[in-house]
């Protein structure tokens, strides 16, 4: 049995939460809006801004909620059972609801936007190779196929307002187009032999992938493995021997891992900083520009170029960035 199947526990309640929730029927919405739930902060943003007008997105994952751990509540349940449809990210990331979703899917629209990336394009587990890496967000180029997927679904759920769904899909994909060229430009200013970015858990290996980055996870794809000390150990001596210089901590992860590796290096006799924090399984605060998926893009790109080393315009690529951590 693989890691990942060993994280779904089949809850005991949940034969009753979803029976009581089916007998309610989908809910009638007060005006002729699709009514929507997305899993992760990311694809509610997306959601928002294709379906413009025309939706309702309830977004169950907050700021700093790892979508690893999170386990659905009675309101989640009642929110997805009545919505038209469920738009989450698939590739094992909502590891304990799949389960109620696969389940959810014999009766209603759910759409797994990650699996919409083609299967040549996705990152495998090495340690498990039929396993793929779910964090698809963290490159602009995987991420329109995901946002071609909700312009796609929403058409089909409401043909009527397909040419409003066309134009702001295709208004958003040249953003990321234009946030994809920003990346490009600010990273290749970043020394190559500092192109190694480490972080807590596994979640940059789209992002190393696009950018010609070296990516070292503390953790693996899922923060639901732990960190062994000998993990601790050969990053701590790859630090020091690579004479690296910053490592990153993420909002939605504990920094105790990150933590153990700047002590373990000065214990050796090397310096290494954190060199900031970045947005890997949740987005920044709402209603913040970093609580969209291009502002925490836009954020982890700037923040990582400036802590490595490269040169970045203040405040980002639109200058909308309130939270860079500059460089000693």
């Amino acid at each position: 049995m693989s890691r990942f199947h060993r994280l779904i526990p089949m809850l005991a309640c949940l034969p009753l939460l979803l029976a009581g929730a089916l007998t309610m029927g989908s809910s009638a919405s007060a005006d002729d809006r699709l009514q929507l739930v997305a899993t992760t902060g990311m694809i509610a943003d997306v959601v928002r801004e294709v379906g413009g007008e025309q939706v309702e997105v309830r977004g169950l994952m907050g700021p700093g909620v790892d979508p690893h751990l999170y386990r659905q509540t009675r309101s989640d349940v009642t929110a997805m059972t009545r919505a038209d449809a469920v738009f989450w990210n698939g590739l094992y990331l909502e590891a304990q609801l799949e389960s109620f979703l696969e389940r959810l899917g014999g009766r209603q629209p759910v759409i797994a936007v990650g699996e919409a990336v083609p299967r040549e394009a996705r990152l495998a587990d090495e340690q498990y190779p039929d396993q793929h890496d779910p964090h698809v967000w963290m490159d602009p180029g995987r991420w329109r196929h995901a946002v071609e997927a909700i312009r796609d679904a929403l058409v089909e759920m409401a043909p009527a307002h397909a040419e409003a769904f066309a134009e702001r899909a295709e208004a958003y994909l040249e953003e990321l187009e234009a946030l994809d060229a920003y990346a490009r430009e600010v990273l290749s200013s970043v020394p190559e032999e500092a192109r190694v970015l480490v972080t807590a858990h596994d979640a940059f290996g789209y992002f190393g992938d696009a950018y010609g980055f070296e990516v070292l996870g503390i953790q693996g794809y899922s923060t639901e493995s732990e960190a062994g000390l000998a993990r601790i150990e050969s990053l701590v001596r790859m630090l020091v021997e690579r004479d690296l210089g910053a490592l990153f901590v993420e909002t939605s992860v504990s920094d105790r891992n990150v933590r153990a590796l700047v002590e373990g290096a000065a214990a050796r006799g090397h310096e290494v900083r954190i060199g900031g924090e970045l947005y890997s399984d949740a987005m920044g605060p709402e209603g913040s520009y970093e609580g969209t998926w291009l502002g925490m893009l836009d954020h982890n790109v700037s923040q990582i170029a400036i802590a490595l080393g490269g040169e970045v315009p203040e405040g980002g690529r639109l200058g909308r960035l309130s939270h860079l951590e500059e460089a000693p």
